[in-house]
């Protein structure tokens, strides 16, 4: 019989890049550290009713002045997080998300651009991608327990492994659609690559790049809860102590904090992206 432990070099690999690379883990660990405390200490300092008035102007905004729906349904849901109790690990959580969106977007974007631009960079990304997609959520949190121990240094890494293949995806099939003879024009009126690349593509391609930042956020929140196992807090510990002491009113609570949450910032993005698709064809 063919025995092939793929399983114990991939062990020996993690444990080798935890003896040896452990000063680049240590900067990670604080960076990430930090990025998470100073969001909650910024979405926290406000009395919450004042907070609740920023992010429904925010939806106002978003959404443009005249509509009232998503401003309405922001100050009904929070009032109703803030009614449960459940105001401060509501802003742990949007603060995790956060944290692990940007850095989802800081090495995505650029990844996705150059994919965009390069056929043998995406042939390579390609695969990457769809492995980082199908493999089941829990198993980053290995990797990450050994990396960064437990806590929110640990969510969050293994959430943004898990949330960036959307923002590579949707970066590098925004500028592939961007038409052919657009970039003849841009090669006529004798831009370089960069001015190409910052002039034309990505402004025709900010749609596309806002759909997948949409899409990293959803996959951001919808591992909160799985997060949550290894110490990360907010509105998923909530769901984990109601799973564990059987708790179906606080399990329940969190859930509707969530679920307001994640509709909050899928609303948000989305109007964004109707925003930007809406000045293009203006």
């Amino acid at each position: 019989m063919i025995s092939i432990p793929i399983g114990h070099y991939f062990e020996l690999l993690i444990n080798w890049m935890t003896d040896n690379w452990s000063g680049f883990f240590n900067g990670v660990e604080r960076l990430v550290d930090t990025l998470i405390d100073f969001f909650e200490t910024v979405f926290s300092f406000p009395h919450p009713f004042v907070m609740v008035a920023l992010l429904a102007a925010l939806a106002w905004w978003a959404t443009g002045w005249r509509k009232y729906g998503l401003a309405l349904f922001t100050v009904i849901g929070f009032t109703l997080i803030i009614g449960m109790g459940l105001w401060s690990r509501t802003m742990q959580t949007l603060s995790l998300v956060l944290v692990s969106t940007l850095m989802a977007l800081f090495i995505g974007i650029p990844v996705g651009i150059w994919a965009g631009r390069s056929v043998r960079v995406e042939r390579v990304v390609r695969p990457i991608l769809d492995f980082m997609q199908t493999m089941p959520a829990f198993v980053y949190l290995i990797p990450a327990v050994f990396f960064f121990s437990i806590g929110k240094v640990p969510g969050a890494v293994a959430t943004v492994v898990f949330a960036m293949p959307p923002c590579v995806r949707l970066t590098t099939l925004g500028l592939r659609q961007v038409q052919h003879d657009v970039i003849e024009a841009s090669d006529a009126f004798g831009c370089t690559p960069m001015q190409q690349l910052f002039k034309v593509q990505l402004p025709m391609a900010l749609p596309n790049i806002l759909a997948g930042v949409n899409q990293t956020i959803m996959l951001a929140l919808s591992m909160v809860v799985i997060a949550a196992l290894i110490g990360a807090g907010g509105l998923g510990g909530q769901v984990v102590r109601g799973i564990q002491q059987l708790r179906l009113g606080i399990g329940f609570e969190s859930g509707i904090a969530i679920v307001i949450l994640a509709m909050y910032l899928d609303r948000i993005t989305h109007a964004l992206g109707s925003w930007s698709a809406r000045k293009q064809a203006g």
